[in-house]
């Protein structure tokens, strides 16, 4: 499953934005008690609480195998552990403070690193790593340090990732003559029309759902390929001026309107099932590509699919072919509350859970995400399937990108994606106005949360 990151829908994105927006009131709350120094005896008899997302049984299960090592080699600290917890519960907690608070957070947002630095909610881990003579940058891989931090505010560090790619249909390329995944976007273009089978208005197969509401097919996750700079030297956006954000969205576009155009798609993809169920649509046979990340072929045999499953990474645009195996990383971050009283002690299992490579990689086995560390990237000991690989390959690649952390949490890519929304439906006029318009919008959000 994919829980290192959790990825989210326009929908639950905008869920998280609302607990977002309550990380601003924790500014002036974390004041006050985040003045508490790391003054705790680590070596002292103490209980943590810490909470995280995960749900599933099998994620539970993982999560405890790891808290019972830590506690083996810290037998004088004990884990009480808080599952299924989303960033709204842990923001109503760390607002309230006192003894039902956490110690320790997990989160799958990673869009709420700039807002929990920001607001002084979660301590910066600068001064634990120096202490334990950790160098950050030996230990993860550098863009999984982007989104972790906010102006040099290490306030988490990453617990497991993820990676996008393709994931397609062996079966149906061999059928439409197609002998290797794309590489380029034009590729890619050109086998989406091949591997459609339309039906009256509607289809029997699709070659991609290329729509921003398809699942993981984001506009964040697509624009990555063009290895955009989201912001400028001095924190503008860069929306408006980097032209690789209007590449993207034409390109887009351009599938889109070559699928059957976006009225056509998204009668289709109203059809399609639960993204986490046997129901999804490339399970069905119903889409031959799909973009998504490294849980996606074990979800698919899961769901018993009679047919061949390949992975690659996602297309590149033709005048980037030089830079193929790159795409997007999110993942799990953790951190300290910085109202914890048992800093020195929570630092503990923060550096075994997210540094010790047993504890990363046999956790990333367990539920079937990207290791988080260069060591555990590399381990023996890691489970790689053919399938797996391929995401593994695109977490080292140099040129993978991700969103960077800012003051307003994911806002900025909220607005961006719903001008994205509005572009594939062809209602901008002017792209280029409208971009100048988005990031515009942009820095007033990121005005107002600073």
């Amino acid at each position: 499953m994919p829980e290192a990151g959790r990825p989210r829908t326009a929908a639950t994105a905008l869920a998280a934005l609302s607990a977002l927006s309550a990380l601003a009131l924790l500014a002036t709350a974390c004041t006050g008690q985040g003045a508490a120094t790391a003054s705790d005896d680590p070596k002292a008899d103490t209980t943590l609480a810490f909470w995280h997302g995960w749900s599933a049984p099998g994620e539970v299960k993982a999560i405890e195998e790891n808290i019972a090592r830590f506690e083996r080699a810290h037998p004088n600290i004990k884990v009480k552990v808080t599952g299924n917890m989303t960033d709204d519960k842990i923001n109503q907690a760390l607002r309230a403070g006192g003894d039902k608070a956490p110690d320790v957070v997990s989160s799958f947002t990673t869009d709420s690193v700039g807002a929990f630095c920001n607001s002084g909610a979660f301590a910066d881990l600068n001064p634990f790593l120096r202490k334990s003579g950790v160098d950050k940058a030996k230990v993860f891989p550098a863009t999984l340090l982007e989104y972790t931090q906010f102006k040099g505010n290490q306030c988490t560090l990453p617990l497991l990732g993820d990676a996008y790619g393709l994931v397609y249909n062996k079966t149906a390329f061999a059928a439409a003559g197609i002998t290797e995944p794309p590489r380029t976007w034009s590729q890619f273009t050109e086998d989406a029309q091949k591997l459609t089978k339309p039906r009256g208005d509607s289809y029997e197969q699709l070659g991609v759902m290329p729509t921003f509401h398809g699942y993981e097919t984001t506009p964040m996750r697509l624009a990555a390929q063009w290895s955009p700079t989201w912001f400028a030297a001095d924190g503008s956006s860069a929306v408006g001026k980097d032209p690789a954000f209007a590449q993207m969205l034409t390109a887009q576009k351009d599938l889109v309107d070559k699928l059957g155009g976006y009225e056509r798609l998204e009668r289709f993809r109203a059809g399609f099932g639960d993204e986490w169920s046997s129901e999804h649509p490339f399970h069905k046979g119903l889409v031959a590509m799909q973009v998504d990340g490294e849980w996606r072929p074990e979800m698919a045999r899961e769901a018993g699919v009679a047919f061949e499953i390949g992975t690659a990474p996602l297309p590149v645009p033709d005048d980037q072919a030089a830079d193929y195996g790159k795409g997007y990383l999110s993942g799990t971050v953790m951190g300290i509350s910085a109202a914890s009283r048992k800093q020195n002690a929570a630092w503990e299992l923060v550096r075994y859970m997210t540094t010790d490579t047993e504890a990363v990689v046999s956790f990333a086995n367990a539920i079937h995400n990207v290791p988080s560390t260069l060591a555990a990237l590399d381990s023996p000991q890691l489970k790689v399937t053919p399938e797996f690989r391929t995401f593994l390959d695109i977490a080292r690649h140099p040129k993978s990108g991700t969103t960077p952390a800012r003051a307003d949490g994911g806002t900025y890519q909220l607005t961006f994606q719903n001008f994205a929304y509005r572009t594939e439906k062809g209602e901008v006029p002017d792209l280029r106005a409208g971009l100048a318009a988005t990031a515009r919008q942009i820095d007033t959000d990121i005005a107002k949360a600073e």
